[in-house]
């Protein structure tokens, strides 16, 4: 199946396979960059997310790709925000239902999913009843529908995933140009 590339390959002196190597360095170093700087403009840790769960539904899908920016104005009701519960590693895309500001300035927020019966409280951290604006990730400034399934495919089946990482990686070394 892959006899021509591999005698290709053997065909090729150490040179051009560290030139080929370095070329694949370069383009994820790119998209390192790119995704740095994505986060550096937007003040937010993870500038794009994708929804996991059909919690948002009307107003987000699974697999729709989400925009998210960090502005310096205060969370307000109606907010959608990206959050992050201390000890779990996925954020949750939920709207902000209530919230009660302290004279100390410290804000405390309750959220909801639009397609859930009841609020977040449950999914917070036991004897949590609100998050505040350090465990907000972003708010929603934009977004582009179905576009995050790859990620969601790429999750749900990782032999899928090694396959392509590893096709990727034999045409950047076979890539004749």
């Amino acid at each position: 199946m892959f006899e021509d590339e591999i005698r290709f390959l053997r065909k090729m002196s150490k040179r051009q396979l560290a030139q080929q190597v370095l070329n694949f360095l370069m383009i994820v170093s790119s998209a390192l960059m790119v995704w740095k700087g994505l986060a550096l403009y937007t003040n937010s840790e993870s500038p794009i997310v994708v929804v996991l769960s059909g919690s948002m539904e009307p107003a987000f899908y699974r697999g729709d790709l989400l925009f998210l920016g960090m502005p310096d104005e205060p969370v307000r009701v109606g907010d959608i925000c990206v959050f992050k519960i201390s000890g779990r590693d996925v954020p949750i895309v939920h709207r902000v239902i209530k919230l009660h500001d302290e004279k100390t300035g410290k804000q405390y927020i309750l959220t909801k999913g639009d397609n859930n019966q009841v609020d977040d409280r449950g999914l917070y951290n036991p004897g949590q009843h609100w998050i505040h604006k350090e465990d907000i990730i972003g708010k929603v400034k934009g977004f582009l529908p179905y576009v995050g399934m790859i990620t969601i495919i790429m999750n749900d089946y990782p032999q899928l995933k090694y396959a392509l990482i590893g096709f990727l990686g034999l045409y950047m070394l076979i890539n004749r140009e």
